[in-house]
């Protein structure tokens, strides 16, 4: 994988008009609900019914801070990254890209590289705005601070999980080749499977439910770990990575036996 690789692959995922719109929609999705709760929580803290909410904040902050805004706000990192790998299938332009490099892996290598510091970078700026602007609206109720046990790993924990989400967004994206095929099949994963899962009785349909990718990986990003958690955050977070290694795999795999 060259330098000159890489600068390719990140011509090909700037000049994608989606890249700016996307990732602005994650910006602005996350902060501005993350910002929402945060200011609603702060305005009824003395009212009936918000118990709840103060015990959220005192026992897994983050939970609270991050839940609206990223429950939302990664839809645009997976659209991101089924478009980053999708787009050149719709457009005919991956056949350019396989002439100009005929070794696949390291052509996939170089996007992954490419797109996985661009989310992480993303991803880090818009956690850290998150945390500051709302611990800031919550301060004159209590106090939350990246000191505090389990906090700031669950902050870079949540930056983890949003660089690998688009990192296994792109590997579906590979796999279906169909930006809207891509983009239903990972929503389906992250919003509609894990609550299907949740529904059916039993230990094993928990444990189950526990080792789907993004119900493990977002374990990472809770202050600590929850009675219902089947896997500790580290643990999920190994498990989503072991996914998305395996989708990329795959990915990579198809791209090699298959034609463009």
């Amino acid at each position: 994988m060259t330098a000159g690789l890489l600068t390719a692959e990140w011509t090909k995922i700037r000049s994608i008009r989606s890249t700016v719109w996307s990732l602005l929609a994650f910006v602005v999705v996350a902060i501005g609900f993350s910002v929402l709760v945060a200011a609603v929580v702060s305005n009824n803290w003395d009212k009936p019914g918000a118990q709840d909410n103060h015990a959220t904040l005192v026992h897994d902050p983050t939970a609270l801070i991050f839940g609206a805004g990223f429950g939302v706000g990664q839809l645009a990192i997976c659209v991101l990254g089924v478009i980053v790998i999708s787009s050149e299938y719709s457009s005919g332009t991956i056949r350019a890209s396989l002439l100009a490099v005929p070794r696949r892996l390291p052509m996939l290598a170089a996007k992954a590289a490419v797109f996985a510091l661009l989310d992480l970078v993303a991803s880090a700026i818009t956690v850290f705005a998150v945390f500051f602007i709302s611990t800031a609206i919550l301060r004159s109720h209590i106090s939350i601070t990246l000191s505090q046990p389990g906090v700031l790993r669950a902050d870079i924990g949540a930056i983890l999980y949003l660089t690998v989400l688009g990192l296994f967004a792109m590997g579906i994206g590979g796999l279906i080749r169909h930006t809207a095929g891509a983009i239903a099949a990972v929503i389906a994963l992250v919003l509609v499977v894990p609550p299907l899962i949740s529904l059916i009785p039993g230990t094993i349909a928990n444990h189950i439910h526990g080792y789907l990718p993004t119900v493990a990986g977002e374990l990472v990003a809770q202050t600590s770990q929850q009675p219902a958690d089947v896997l500790s955050p580290w643990q999920g977070f190994g498990v989503f990575c072991v996914w998305t290694a395996l989708v990329l795999g795959a990915c990579g795999y198809l791209l090699v036996r298959r034609d463009a």
